[in-house]
């Protein structure tokens, strides 16, 4: 880890924390040359996941791709950073749980779709929208309907 003052690569951890979300390290860090403090956090990577595209084409699992998109459907919304990266890292480990090492997007929206309909409804029509591809308001209508009736069966 290089220093972020004087590029220095010999730093010491001070202290380590496990993050709120409890899926990342949060390390304080210390140059051994010019003692300038700052703070790392070491989070889960999920290697060697291939994406199998409609098309057949398969690509690497994205981290930031999965973000994109999640951010667009949260668009205006209320969430905070910490909230954002938990539900990031609950998605990533219901597809770690998988125990695979390809994924087709369809699987993939639906791990997505699952826990954006527990974090944020509108979100998770906007998301829904787009991935299953809604084509008129009948449809629009008929997911939104879903959602109220299992609201009203919990009361």
């Amino acid at each position: 880890m290089k220093c972020p003052v004087c590029q220095n690569t010999e730093t010491k951890v001070t202290d380590s924390r496990v993050a709120l979300d409890s899926a990342s390290i949060r390390r304080r860090r210390e140059c051994v040359k010019c003692n300038f403090r700052f703070s790392t956090i070491e989070q889960m990577t999920i290697l060697d996941l291939a994406v199998i595209k409609r098309d057949g084409r398969r690509e690497p699992y994205s981290r930031e791709k999965l973000e994109r998109g999640l951010v667009r459907a949260l668009e205006k919304r209320p969430y905070t950073k910490d909230k954002f990266q938990g539900l990031v890292n609950q998605i990533e480990t219901d597809i770690q749980k998988l125990k695979k090492s390809e994924i087709t997007s369809h699987d993939l929206g639906e791990v997505v779709m699952k826990r954006l309909k527990k974090f944020d409804k509108v979100a998770y029509i906007r998301f829904a929208s787009v991935y299953r591809s809604f084509e008129d308001v009948k449809t629009f209508q008929r997911e939104l309907s879903k959602l109220a009736n299992k609201k009203r069966k919990k009361k």
